[in-house]
């Protein structure tokens, strides 16, 4: 089955965004359950790069591929699932990365729309909730944020990214700083 290329979100409007996210569609990996085979003996590492027995995968369209079937259990492990069997997969931070952004309106009327590293489109407000924690990992004590994806998985925004919000969120005014999209708020300060 072949993947639609990847979109280019700068040269879409959000309307046209938010059309194919509409039109995407995933599989049904919540309503598979079939027998744990094993691992996969893959893993996603927190830059966003596949493993697959210790080699990145090359094939930016197999990683698209694999991602429609990656689900995220009840205990916070990671699974590819299909209807017949369900591998275990490592993912050392978020499955995925927000990669690009595109903005329109300002203040309360803003939208944010994210592509991710495996060519999703996610916009960003009360389904898809952006956070932001303390990056005790890499030791800058800067925020970290995440954006909600679905299934309970999240993407990592990337630096480059996460530095637009920054300078939307401050040319906002909002007390305490933060970034408006698609009607809510979300605090750039981690929550307490």
């Amino acid at each position: 089955m072949p993947m639609d290329p990847i979109p280019d979100i700068a040269s879409l409007s959000l309307a046209e965004i938010a059309k194919l996210v509409e039109e995407a569609k995933l599989p049904p990996v919540e309503k598979w359950n079939p027998t744990h085979c094993g691992d996969s003996e893959m893993r996603i590492a927190r830059d966003g790069t596949w493993y697959h027995q210790g080699s990145p995968i090359g094939r930016p369209a197999m990683v698209r591929l694999f991602s429609t079937i990656l689900r995220r259990e009840p205990d916070g492990s990671h699974v590819l699932v299909t209807p017949v069997e369900k591998l275990d997969i490592v993912v050392d931070d978020a499955p995925f990365v927000a990669v690009e952004m595109k903005a329109e309106g300002t203040g309360r009327e803003s939208k944010l729309a994210f592509r991710l590293n495996t060519g999703d489109l996610v916009t960003a407000g009360p389904e898809h909730a952006l956070r932001f924690v303390e990056d005790a990992a890499e030791g800058d004590g800067g925020p970290r944020p995440y954006l909600e994806v679905r299934g309970g998985m999240e993407a990592l925004v990337s630096r480059a990214v996460y530095y637009e919000l920054a300078e939307r969120a401050i040319a906002g005014g909002d007390t305490p700083p933060g970034i408006w999209s698609d009607g809510a708020f979300f605090a750039l300060e981690p929550a307490a």
